[in-house]
């Protein structure tokens, strides 16, 4: 079975809900303690053994293809005042046996526009798909290398998903699930932002996805759906005429990042867990009269 090779990071979005800290910057390249949300999608890919990085881009979206870069007068800087920690740090965003292709999303079309422009690099290949405002920190192995070997003994479509409140039934696309054979959870249906009361379930997916490359033909007659947008979830619903769809609730912890209350989150619980600052920042917690 073809190993995933490949990951696919819509990052065209304009990040509205940060303004004004996203006018001039991405919203995927806000930091959580020293690190920018790409760089955390990114490692959690190469993890899972993925090489080939494909950014969806947009305007204003030049910093993320500059921190991927390589920075040749920062690491000289770095060089000849002899601070060879950071020299490391800075050389090894990215490793050197991966690559990074960016390619433009003309019009804001939505996610299902934004997959469908990677096909030309994707080709015939099974492919992940990562929301990066969704930092996910695994249990034993990211989120990604959890679905990879899902994907190994299933070879169909990954869907990552959790429990979200009823109420927020109308912030994700929401999953119908039968088990199957083998005590997976097989997707029979899928519909996108559903009010509360016309929810299924309440089983949502986040931000990460391991799709075969059906979903290509699928998202090419896909009508626009809500919003205007070519809707990702009614392209894969209509891929589970062809094929099973697995919902896979992953091992691990999801923070909300494209929220200001779970972006406030991560940074505290990133904080406490950092190994150079952790101990610091969490004495300095208990001094707040909370």
């Amino acid at each position: 079975m073809a190993m995933i090779r490949k990951a696919v990071f819509p990052v065209a979005g304009l990040g509205t809900r940060f303004l004004p800290a996203t006018k001039a910057s991405p919203k995927e390249m806000l930091p959580v303690v020293d690190k920018p949300l790409i760089q955390y999608a990114a490692e959690e890919s190469e993890a899972a053994g993925i090489s080939q990085l494909i950014f969806i881009t947009g305007r204003a979206k030049r910093s993320i293809e500059d921190h991927f870069d390589k920075a040749y007068e920062l690491e000289m800087e770095l060089s000849n005042a002899g601070k060879r920690d950071l020299l490391e740090i800075v050389r090894n965003i990215l490793p050197a046996q991966v690559s990074c292709i960016y390619l433009r999303q003309a019009e804001a079309l939505g996610l299902g526009h934004a997959v469908l422009c990677a096909k030309p690099v994707v080709g015939h290949e099974p492919f992940a798909v990562l929301l990066a405002d969704d930092l996910i920190k695994g249990e034993g192995q990211g989120a990604v290398a959890q679905m990879a070997d899902m994907y190994e003994r299933h070879g169909c479509s990954i869907l990552c998903v959790e429990e979200v409140p009823w109420e927020e039934t109308n912030k994700y696309g929401i999953v119908e699930t039968t088990p199957g054979p083998q005590g997976e959870l097989r997707v029979t249906s899928i519909v996108e932002k559903p009010a509360p009361q016309d929810a299924k379930s309440n089983l949502a997916v986040v931000g990460r996805y391991l799709l075969t490359p059906r979903i290509f033909a699928k998202l090419e007659t896909t009508e626009r759906g809500k919003g205007g947008e070519i809707q990702l979830t009614d392209a894969i619903s209509a891929l589970l005429q062809d094929e099973p769809v697995i919902a896979y609730p992953f091992r691990g912890k999801r923070y909300d990042c494209g929220s200001k209350l779970g972006y406030l989150q991560a940074q505290v619980e990133y904080g406490i867990a950092h190994k150079d600052l952790g101990e610091d920042f969490r004495a300095y917690l208990r001094t707040l009269e909370l």
